[in-house]
């Protein structure tokens, strides 16, 4: 079964963590080369994820990481 938009964002961690099964990985890896705004998203989830990594620990409050999390969820 092909990856539509809807399940590439839930499977997008994984996709960058190397995490997903081969067979997953390819229909990701298609949708992507047909999807520009999939292709968008996963580029704003790797500069998003390479700007945290930059972050100190503990530099966020935690009411502000508990409101992002949530949006996170929502997504």
């Amino acid at each position: 079964m092909p990856v539509d938009c809807d399940r590439l964002v839930e499977l997008v961690t994984d996709f960058v963590e190397g995490a997903l099964d081969p067979v997953t990985e390819r229909q990701v890896v298609d949708h992507l080369a047909e999807c520009d705004g999939c292709s968008t998203y996963l580029d704003q989830m790797r500069a998003t994820a390479r700007a945290l990594g930059e972050l100190p620990p503990g530099r966020l409050p935690d009411p502000a990481r508990e409101a992002l999390l949530e949006a996170f969820r929502r997504r």
